[in-house]
């Protein structure tokens, strides 16, 4: 006798969901496409640039120590030397 509250949600929800699906009227003229957002960082502050060069030089850092297979205080040497170096 309970069973009936559920299944009658679960059809409600499922024939809204299946008519969110259909295509539009003939009749109806096609809705405008929206541009993307802006990306934020695109125009950036110089010490935004900044930050993003030295992460990236960090990161090919910490790539070329793992290559080289170095751990402890070699790989904490390494990579003061690689982000000190232009």
């Amino acid at each position: 006798m309970r069973a009936w509250v559920p299944t009658t949600a679960a059809c409600l929800l499922l024939s809204a969901l299946a008519g969110a699906n259909e295509p539009p009227p003939a009749g109806t003229p096609p809705a405008p496409a929206s541009t993307p957002p802006a990306v934020a960082g695109a125009a950036g502050t110089p010490a935004d640039n900044e930050a993003a060069a030295k992460h990236a030089k960090r990161t090919a850092c910490l790539k070329t120590a793992k290559a080289k297979k170095l751990v402890g205080p070699q790989r904490t040497a390494f990579i003061k030397d690689c982000m000190a170096a232009p």
